[in-house]
């Protein structure tokens, strides 16, 4: 079988380029005459003349807390959405909260290519150890690998033990996942004299991969893993090929790196916030803030493929940031800190211990009950769906430079 998906995996720079701004004022145009959100956003822009990155520069970004706010409105989407929600195939409510549609087209998040760069094919069994709660995390690859041709195992999150004997069961071959859970499974395998051989690919996202986990899984259990970058709101946005050089953007949508806070392009090489385009008919998001950091690279891939690519994810454009595969948004420390009155002050810092996310929240307060802080992170639990340490300091304790998320993790 051939290595490329398909002839979009090797066509020039020149023709992507230019079909993408071919398809770019009808995807605006369309947004704007079938959403009520953007028809309001674009009232001052004619469709036709967004015909390039510049022009397209200057349409206003939606961010993260815009479609909070709109979904908050205007119930379910927040009039974002061009397909009725009764003709949705899934509807997903993510922490935020915030509220994804999943259209009934084939491989809707546009993980197939990505997927199928990864060496996964027709008959192969993949165990799914992403979420299929509530979010759209699992369903990502999910579908993807269904449109491969590949059997699925829906394991989701948790229940290690079990997983390992499933793994070993099915003698799934194909690993989809966040980074520190793979590595807890092969170790628990391992401990649980699991035969867990078959597995030799493994996708892994939703939480950093630093080169020290990379080369450990790959010295230790014979396989190398590689990245996808996407978000619940989007799909797959890039990914990595064999090359490990950057993540590929992937087709069907364009990315733009632009300056923090302002929307402006930054040029080639530059840290700067991603933004996207979606070329959907059922939700098409247009230049949406992902919040996320990153860069474009220069050249082509060394795989052959010769899409543009990114350098990856390099943190956070704001204080929002993925612990264990889920945002935790100051919005929701917030939350955490109204339902105690006693707390005058909070902040949440998450560092990695052996590579897994580890978090504890500090909460500046008069009262040091042991007991409040045991309702505490009942309640932290409750807003952010994670469980992490809390604790109760003096009041002034805390630095006074605005941070309620603290990301003290190492990416080197």
């Amino acid at each position: 079988m051939s290595e490329y998906f398909d002839s979009r995996d090797t066509m020039s720079a020149e023709c992507r380029e230019a079909e993408l701004l071919a398809s770019l004022p009808k995807q605006v145009a369309f947004a704007k005459a079938q959403t009520p959100y953007f028809a309001e956003l674009f009232k001052e822009f004619d469709p036709v003349s967004i015909d390039s990155r510049e022009a397209l520069s200057k349409l206003p970004i939606t961010y993260k807390s815009d479609l909070v706010a709109a979904q908050s409105e205007k119930p379910p989407f927040g009039g974002m959405n061009a397909t009725p929600v009764g003709d949705l195939l899934r509807v997903f409510r993510s922490p935020g909260p915030i509220c994804e549609p999943e259209g009934k087209g084939d491989d809707f998040w546009r993980g197939a290519r990505a997927l199928h760069a990864a060496g996964v094919r027709k008959g192969d069994i993949v165990h799914n150890s992403f979420s299929y709660h509530l979010t759209p995390g699992a369903w990502l690859l999910d579908s993807a690998a269904r449109s491969l041709g590949a059997a699925v195992f829906p394991a989701g999150v948790g229940n290690t033990d079990l997983q390992v004997e499933a793994m070993s069961h099915f003698q799934a071959n194909v690993f989809c996942g966040t980074p520190d859970f793979l590595k807890i499974l092969m170790e628990r395998a391992r401990e649980m004299e699991a035969n867990v051989s078959s597995l030799k690919k493994a996708i892994v996202g939703g939480g950093a991969l630093p080169p020290s986990l990379r080369q450990l899984i790959s010295d230790e259990f014979g396989f190398t893993p590689l990245q996808n970058y996407g978000t619940a709101d989007l799909g797959i946005i890039a990914y990595e090929s064999p090359a490990m050089e950057g993540m590929l953007i992937n087709e069907g949508a364009i990315v733009e790196i632009v300056r923090p806070g302002s929307g402006e392009p930054v040029t080639e090489g530059e840290v700067g916030e991603v933004v996207v385009t979606l070329l959907n008919k059922d939700y098409p998001l247009t230049r949406f803030a992902t919040g996320d950091l990153s860069a474009i690279m220069s050249g082509e891939s060394p795989c052959g493929r010769t899409a543009p690519r990114i350098k990856g994810w390099m943190g956070r454009a704001d204080q929002t940031t993925k612990i264990r595969g889920m945002f935790v948004r100051p919005t929701q420390l917030e939350q955490v800190r109204t339902a105690h009155p006693e707390v005058l002050k909070l902040r949440l810092t998450v560092t990695s211990e052996n590579h897994r996310d580890q978090f504890s929240v500090a909460c500046e307060t008069e009262n040091h009950d042991p007991n409040l802080a045991e309702k505490i992170g009942a309640t932290v639990s409750k807003f952010i769906n994670l469980s992490g340490a809390v604790t109760l300091v003096p009041p002034g304790s805390l630095p006074s430079d605005g941070k309620v998320i603290e990301d003290a993790r190492s990416y080197d």
